[in-house]
């Protein structure tokens, strides 16, 4: 549940790049961000699901905290930091 939950916030940064780029340059730099958005999320995930299993205790999973939910969440922490200052920011 919580998975899902990170990847509508991932859609929102998506969409939300996407539209700002669209609309302040051109349609090539909206799709150019959403790319930025993809691969950051896709190359993210692998880096932090391999960190997620050497720390995860198999003890503690249960239904609703996996080891891919503390891969995105572990994601989630220098992903916000990289889109505030790559996206939201006014240079």
């Amino acid at each position: 549940m919580i998975e899902l939950l990170i990847f509508h916030l991932h859609l929102l940064v998506g969409l939300y790049a996407f539209t700002r780029y669209w609309q302040n340059h051109s349609l090539r730099d909206g799709f150019l961000a959403l790319g930025v958005v993809f691969l950051v999320f896709v190359i993210g995930w692998s880096i932090m699901g391999t960190i997620a299993d050497v720390i995860y205790i198999d003890a503690f999973e249960n239904d609703y905290f996996t080891k891919d939910t503390l891969g995105l969440t572990l994601l989630v922490i220098p992903e916000s930091f990289f889109f505030y200052h790559f996206f939201i920011k006014k240079s």
